[in-house]
């Protein structure tokens, strides 16, 4: 009998923990004690076990030796610590009551044929006017040359590279790389839209990074440019909770700030431009405000030469960094997980009342959003082929739905239906976004920015202030 490969997947590596994680289809990379064949983590496993471990009453994500409880209490990265000056509870949060908000949400499958019609009804005439399909705009930048002709990436990098290519020559063509600005990724994981934005910068001073996320990540890619004279900046904190007027670095320099992300997910999107506009002392900035001498080089034209020519972008005369309003100068968003928005949080409830829609009929469309990639992704998601990395599953949180599954109706409405209703779903919901930045006096368009084969979630959501 053939013994199985010690290769991490059919058997563990030497030396490593022998937990298989079913999750992740394969065996616990970590190292183990001598004469151990588990990890400390999975030391229950083990018949032998001298210690009982139990889950941490923190965060039972993890566990812990139970006589050695308290000691752990005292250093758990998730016990409470203090707040940093710019948390404040709930500050791009909606009301914490809204009057409108449904007390059960009713399941799609629970519904009859007549509700959903009239709900399918309703979806269609809120979207009348509206072009079903957005402009097609998938682009590349010079500085991820490298790492796209790199053999040694492989599918799942290279689908990950060609979106943070096209998200940067869309902020190129946008005119929103360049210096003397911050740049504010939202929902950073390990900074990797962040990281390459610097790569593409690298030629230039006085640029700043703030990456904003709420858990404590692994494999952090902003520790590369700790050595570098750019200001990289982690902010641990949810983004519903997150002034930004009150962070130091942006009192202390007084830059326009520039909001990024990369798949930020349902509710996520809404905090986030809450947070950027949603309060009375925050004003647009951009290229508009400059002189025409500063303007002309600030809207040179992608590939050309700005060097050392490009202008800062100035604070308005007489005004001081402290306390002084934030400004924006603009927004690069690629939108994701429609599913999991939020009616308190969610900046277009004015632009669904317009349309006579409310909390009730947003509910119903988040579920039936799902139906836009559900079809899709059942194609595509197949148990993970030998040898695939973590790094694969990176989106998964983000294309998991139960919606899609418990609300697909089959036999009501064809596949193809569900697809074009899902479609629909997502673009009002994009709207009134789109409808919330522009009345923040903003010029905002939704495009693809990349196809959906490399990401079924392929909408970028831009802004630029309007002109004046």
């Amino acid at each position: 009998m053939e013994l199985p490969t010690a290769d991490g997947l059919s058997a563990p590596l030497p030396g490593r923990c022998a937990f298989y994680v079913e999750k992740k289809k394969r065996y616990c990379k970590m190292i183990v004690g001598s004469g151990k064949a588990y990890c400390g983590e999975h030391a229950n496993a083990e018949k032998d076990c001298e210690k009982k471990r139990i889950p941490c009453p923190l965060d039972p994500k993890h566990t812990v030796f139970e006589d050695l409880l308290a000691k752990h209490l005292k250093k758990c990265n998730s016990r409470e610590k203090p707040k940093p000056l710019f948390y404040v509870q709930d500050i791009n949060a909606g009301p914490a009551i809204v009057e409108d908000t449904p007390k059960d949400e009713v399941p799609l499958s629970d519904r009859s044929k007549a509700e959903l019609n009239l709900l399918i009804k309703k979806l269609k005439t809120a979207v009348k006017g509206f072009k079903c399909k957005h402009e097609e705009k998938i682009q590349s930048h010079p500085a991820l040359h490298e790492a796209l002709n790199d053999p040694k990436n492989g599918d799942s990098a290279f689908k990950h590279l060609k979106q943070q290519a096209s998200l940067l020559g869309n902020m190129e063509d946008l005119h929103l790389l360049g210096p003397n600005r911050c740049f504010v990724e939202f929902g950073a994981g390990k900074g990797k839209l962040s990281h390459w934005i610097h790569v593409a910068l690298k030629a230039y001073d006085d640029i700043h990074f703030l990456l904003v996320e709420r858990s404590s990540t692994r494999f952090k890619v902003d520790g590369k440019h700790q050595n570098s004279d750019t200001k990289f900046e982690r902010l641990q904190v949810d983004i519903q909770h997150l002034d930004l007027r009150k962070v130091p670095l942006l009192q202390e320099k007084g830059l326009p700030v520039v909001g990024v992300g990369k798949h930020l997910c349902g509710a996520a999107t809404d905090l986030a431009l809450q947070c950027l506009l949603g309060n009375s002392e925050t004003a647009p900035h951009g290229i508009e405000d400059q002189p025409p001498s500063k303007r002309s080089k600030l809207q040179q034209q992608p590939g050309e030469s700005t060097g050392p020519e490009l202008q800062p972008i100035p604070r308005a005369a007489g005004e001081t960094a402290a306390g002084q309003e934030l400004r924006v100068g603009g927004v690069a968003i690629a939108l994701c997980c429609h599913h999991r928005c939020d009616w308190r949080h969610y900046v277009g409830k004015e632009f669904f009342k317009e349309k006579g829609l409310g909390a009730s009929e947003f509910a119903a469309f988040l579920r039936m959003s799902s139906w836009a990639t559900c079809g899709l992704r059942q194609a595509r998601q197949t148990s993970p082929p030998q040898g695939q990395t973590d790094q694969t599953f990176e989106e998964e949180e983000h294309e998991a739905t139960e919606e899609a599954e418990l609300d697909s109706l089959e036999g009501v409405l064809n596949a193809e239906d569900r697809e074009h209703i899902g479609r629909l779903c997502k673009l009002l919901i994009d709207q009134g976004r789109v409808h919330f930045l522009q009345q923040k006096g903003f010029d905002s368009r939704l495009l693809y920015y990349t196809s959906s084969d490399v990401s079924l979630e392929n909408v970028l959501l831009t802004a630029l202030p309007a002109s004046r």
